[in-house]
């Protein structure tokens, strides 16, 4: 328990020193450029201290609970013992590591669902789009081109070729899709492509690479390991704008 607390009481004064700044530029332009009192002082003290202590137990959960986890089940799925490979293979089948690229796609899903920021912009979209956009319909879509783009990631990976193919490929496909989309989602739909890759999602996301270019014959994880965070934030633009072309379409279908 001593232990915990030290390590708790690290993460809090870390927290409280990366939130500071937040608060010291907004206070300061409340009363040095706009000159107008805070109101509700205090309420607004206890805001920023709820801010810090919430904060500061989640990243101590992350790192108690699913950070490790998260590391174990990259390593125990991408060693040769799970797969049914010689360790000493210079090349393998990239159909070999089919429940990789299952545990990716639900990794992914998963956590980009219950990252925080992600349910914020969604909350905000629904908001000021009043009900036009739902708040979980979006996240959804969000999720699932996440989910994609890590699955998609991992056979980048194993099969060794290059990570600039995918992005060019990715960013001519978005470029096409927001001349045709409505012009409603376009910035809400390249904004879901960065909240992705934020608390929950890039941790995880960086382990499973990493041990996967560690295990997987002929690749480095310095070169190999690293990427995925790309395709975590290009894919949900794909399918966000995807999501908003096909309601459209049903839509005007509908209508005739």
């Amino acid at each position: 328990m001593i232990d915990w607390l030290v390590i708790f009481s690290k993460t809090l004064l870390d927290t409280g020193r990366d939130v500071l700044p937040i608060a010291a530029i907004i206070i300061g332009f409340q009363i040095v450029i706009i000159r107008k009192p805070i109101l509700h002082p205090g309420k607004t003290l206890f805001g920023f201290l709820y801010v810090v202590v919430g904060i500061a137990l989640f990243l101590q959960g992350l790192q108690m609970a699913l950070f490790p986890l998260g590391e174990l089940m990259a390593h125990q799925l991408t060693t040769p013992e799970f797969i049914n490979i010689d360790s000493q293979a210079t090349k393998v089948s990239w159909l070999s590591y089919y429940w990789v690229y299952a545990f990716a796609a639900s990794l992914g899903f998963a956590t980009t669902l219950a990252e925080p920021s992600l349910i914020a912009v969604a909350i905000k979209a629904e908001q000021l789009s009043g009900g036009a956009i739902h708040a979980f319909s979006l996240r959804i879509a969000v999720s699932i081109g996440v989910a994609f783009g890590i699955a998609l990631g991992t056979f980048r990976i194993i099969t060794g070729t290059e990570l600039y193919l995918y992005i060019v490929a990715g960013y001519i496909i978005v470029i096409i899709q927001t001349i045709f989309a409505p012009k409603l989602i376009i910035g809400l739909a390249y904004d879901s492509g960065g909240v992705t890759t934020s608390t929950v999602t890039v941790p995880l996301v960086t382990a499973l690479g990493l041990e996967l270019a560690s295990t997987v014959p002929g690749r480095n994880p310095l070169l190999d390991g690293f990427g995925l965070i790309a395709f975590a934030s290009l894919f949900p633009i794909i399918a966000v704008l995807s999501y908003a072309q096909i309601a459209e379409w049903r839509n005007k279908g509908s209508l005739t």
